[in-house]
């Protein structure tokens, strides 16, 4: 009986798993393509502009992200949990309510704080950050909010059905690759650096209008008039989740900013360039599991609605071990290698960054390891014990930023935020496990990791005394350390049946059938 029930969870666990990483596949591979012409187009401001102006354009952007995610009120990440939650249910009346609720909040919160931005833009550039360059930037991106968080929302009620489509189009390729190819332009005519923002401008209004367009063809008509009246109890449902959430969002963007944000007002704007460059970088680590969230937490949220805890917690452990065992050895090369990676992509001028690459890598490695917890958390309704974990680590990081990045300056800035996203992430893991038991470290994770570690860095030792890497060598080491933590998985013999049960499907999907790598592989189980 419990050899059947065994089994039973294992099947469901798959069938999440499948279903995670078919929208993942989608979103990481779409996201790719997005993020080659995004950081191309990084590149260009980086090699066409000066340090002061990457840095005005790091910060601008900074503050928009942070006017975005206040305008959105939480409510992007709960109505895709309300959604899911309300499916697994099988509360479908709901779901039109919340839908029409998310839309009218946010509209309006995203055009009142873009005002305020707006009459604002002159005494935030003056006073705070004391840069004049920041005030047409900042009009500019006051115009940007509005469009940019319904874009955000709209795409997450597709999320919440568990249709990633519009996600990869509209929030990811669209907006980019309009971006970077006006960005292209701009720098080949050689424009004014200010002109880069209205680029940003114009890629954000084009990406609204078809994703209009693209929801009056896809979706019926009748329902889009429905959503013109907001029904209370539905906004007073979903405002009672989300304001926990906004409280965790603007406090995990105080972690993820305040760095940046502090450095333009400690330092100067040409620092806050050099870490953005290096920080650019190192966000690739964590690439995947942005990809990775997209999708998991409707999936997630579903198996909490149905009851299905076990398979919940065992889908959160694997999905763990994957984007470790696909993150791990990308890591180690910047961590080793950020010298020769630094300075061959931005120029020697930036090669004071890569004593900071090396340990902001390091901060997105240990979110990577201890999982997707913050959305496994909402996925079983913990907002407010989300929000008050991500106040006392925003604490933590802004005291630790005004501490150190004055003696030590912008490698000050990436130790504080190393320790924040340390600390914030073993307090949702904590609590999670105290909660039902689950976590993201696995014996399967933690023996290969070991042994691929102790291999590469022995070879790195002995690299360094015989041979100088250039950056045309960075791929084939990238590719060897793949290799080697491949060999290292199937040596400590760290398989489980979901892995043979994915591959599996990943063989039927593209044709291949061979019963012989599936029984090889299992005796490394």
């Amino acid at each position: 009986m419990a050899v059947d029930k065994k089994s039973h969870e294992t099947k469901i666990v798959s069938k999440s798993l499948r279903k995670i990483m078919k929208g993942v596949s989608l979103v990481f591979f779409g996201s790719v393509f997005a993020s080659i012409f995004t950081f191309i187009g990084r590149l260009l401001v980086i090699r066409h502009y000066t340090q002061s102006d990457f840095g005005v354009f790091s910060l601008v952007f900074s503050i928009l992200t942070i006017g975005v995610v206040i305008s959105t009120l939480g409510i992007e990440r709960s109505v895709i949990q309300r959604i899911a939650y309300s499916k697994g249910k099988k509360e479908f009346k709901k779901i039109p309510k919340f839908i029409a609720s998310s839309i009218w909040l946010c509209g309006g919160a995203s055009i009142l704080l873009g005002a305020i931005i707006f009459l604002l833009s002159e005494t935030i550039s003056k006073n705070i950050f004391h840069e004049s360059a920041l005030v047409i930037p900042l009009r500019i991106f006051s115009v940007v909010i509005p469009f940019l968080t319904l874009i955000n929302i709209l795409v997450s009620i597709f999320r919440g059905f568990d249709q990633m489509k519009p996600t990869v189009f509209f929030q990811h390729l669209l907006i980019n690759t309009l971006f970077s190819l006006s960005l292209m332009y701009l720098v080949f005519f050689n424009y004014p650096f200010v002109n880069v923002f209205y680029a940003y401008l114009a890629s954000i209004l084009i990406t609204f209008i078809v994703l209009v367009i693209y929801i009056i063809k896809h979706v019926p008509f009748k329902k889009i008039l429905s959503a013109l009246s907001t029904p209370r109890p539905a906004t007073k449902e979903l405002l009672l989740f989300s304001l926990p959430l906004l409280g965790a969002s603007i406090l995990q963007l105080a972690i993820n900013w305040t760095d940046v944000l502090m450095i333009g007002g400690i330092k100067t704007i040409a620092d806050v360039g050099l870490y953005s460059a290096a920080r650019s970088l190192a966000f690739y680590i964590s690439f995947p599991l942005s990809s990775l969230l997209l999708i998991y937490m409707p999936v997630i949220s579903g198996l909490y609605g149905g009851g299905k805890i076990d398979e919940m917690k065992r889908t959160f452990s694997i999905l763990t071990k994957w984007l470790c065992y696909f993150t791990f050895p990308f890591f180690l090369i910047l961590f080793l290698y950020s010298e020769t990676i630094t300075r061959s992509l931005f120029g020697s001028s930036y090669l004071f960054a890569s004593a900071t690459l090396r340990v902001l890598s390091l901060g997105f490695i240990i979110s990577n390891f201890l999982g997707p917890n913050g959305a496994t958390l909402i996925a079983i309704g913990k907002s407010r014990f989300l929000m008050f974990a991500t106040l006392a680590s925003a604490i933590l990081n802004i005291g630790m930023n005004a501490a150190l990045i004055p003696p030590f300056g912008i490698e000050g800035a990436a130790i504080a935020s190393v320790v924040a996203v340390f600390s914030i992430n073993v307090i949702k893991c904590w609590h999670l496990h105290s909660i039902n038991g689950a976590q993201p470290l696995s014996w399967n994770l933690i023996k290969p990791t070991l042994a691929s570690l102790i291999i590469i860095s022995l070879i790195y030792i002995i690299l360094q005394n015989f041979l100088t890497v250039n950056l045309w060598m960075i791929p084939f080491l990238l590719v060897f350390c793949y290799l080697i933590y491949i060999l290292a998985v199937l040596l400590t013999k760290s398989i489980d049946e979901e892995d043979l049960m994915m591959l599996a499907s990943i063989g039927k999907k593209l044709g291949i059938k061979s019963p012989f790598i599936g029984k090889l592989l299992g005796r490394f189980r």
